[in-house]
């Protein structure tokens, strides 16, 4: 059992006990999934557990953690547990965080060294509450992996920063992952209902800068539909993206994670996210992943391991 499973929802949300129940719509048979108890599922849950991790694929209750984790592939969640935001489609607990620990970046390097990961994605929670919004612990997370799975590729999946100094957006860089990824996660006008704490355009400014400051990382983002947007405005994030020279997209089903989250919208069918996945490859993004399962970092590792032997094919390299 994860200690998330020990909180009652009013426990981990706090600022979300005032809003009112929305009714979970019933899920539609093309995003239904087992539930996990593979042998491959156990052996990865295992070793997160003996090494004191969290994983986003438990706190914000993936769909495919199943499927992942019998692969031996896990999202890890560095920064503690505790968000110092509160989204309303997120169902990450949210309060008042613990101190960093400053052993972390060396557990999750070991972790990933016995999972044997080829590609592992490295995620966090917000947290305000330090002056660099955790950069330097990215860093230092990014350099242990380093040093003890040299052949992993790394993409993080990193805040806002947005109550940062530049220097922390710089930190991150300088450390130099495979693949910077900040999700937009919706259209900018249900911002102040689903990202209140966050600004749409200091999000895109954000993966902007990244390619100003270093042009050979890949940057990537991702979107959730569902939740109220039309199909114009979902186009126009993507063409916001491009102007900001993100290089791959994803698209996912929002699932309403408790009655107390933003409502579910309509459930988007998978030939509509066929058309989206159309049009972004049309406006230019290396790569595109739009299916109704998809998360940030669900085959991840593939994608990115395709794209690099493309590009060295071309190269004349393969």
């Amino acid at each position: 059992m994860s200690p998330r499973d020990l909180k009652l929802p009013e426990e981990r949300h706090p600022e979300k006990a005032h809003r009112p129940d929305n009714i979970q719509p019933k899920k539609p048979d093309w995003i239904r999934v087992k539930a996990p108890n593979s042998e491959g599922y156990k052996r990865t849950r295992d070793i997160l557990r003996a090494k004191g991790l969290v994983t986003v694929c438990e706190e914000a209750g993936c769909p495919n953690v199943g499927e992942c984790w019998s692969q031996g592939h896990a999202t890890m969640m560095i920064l503690g547990d505790i968000c110092t935001r509160g989204c309303t489609f997120c169902n990450i607990a949210t309060g008042k965080p613990r101190a960093l620990d400053a052993f972390e970046p060396g557990r999750v390097a070991f972790a990933v060294a016995e999972l044997g990961l080829n590609h592992v994605v490295v995620t966090s929670v917000d947290r305000d509450d330090l002056d660099d919004g955790g950069a330097e612990h990215f860093a230092m997370t990014i350099r242990a992996i380093r040093r003890h799975a040299p052949d992993t590729t790394i993409e993080i999946l990193t805040p806002d920063f947005l109550k940062c100094p530049a220097t922390a957006l710089e930190t991150v860089v300088t450390a130099r992952p495979d693949v910077f990824n900040h999700n937009l996660e919706t259209v900018p006008g249900l911002y102040p209902e689903v990202r209140p704490g966050a600004r749409y355009f200091a999000s895109l400014r954000l993966l902007q800068r990244v390619k100003e400051l270093d042009p050979t990382l890949f940057t990537k983002s991702g979107i959730m539909v569902g939740l109220g947007e039309d199909r114009q405005a979902v186009l126009q994030v993507m063409d916001d993206m491009r102007a900001a020279d993100v290089d791959f997209l994803t698209i996912g089903q929002y699932l309403q994670p408790t009655p107390k989250h933003h409502r579910v919208d309509r459930f988007v069918t998978p030939d509509e996210f066929k058309t989206y996945e159309a049009a972004a490859y049309a406006k230019g993004f290396l790569m595109v992943s739009a299916t109704p399962l998809t998360r940030s970092s669900y085959h991840a590792g593939d994608d990115f391991a395709r794209l690099r032997d493309a590009r060295m094919a071309k190269l004349g390299r393969g």
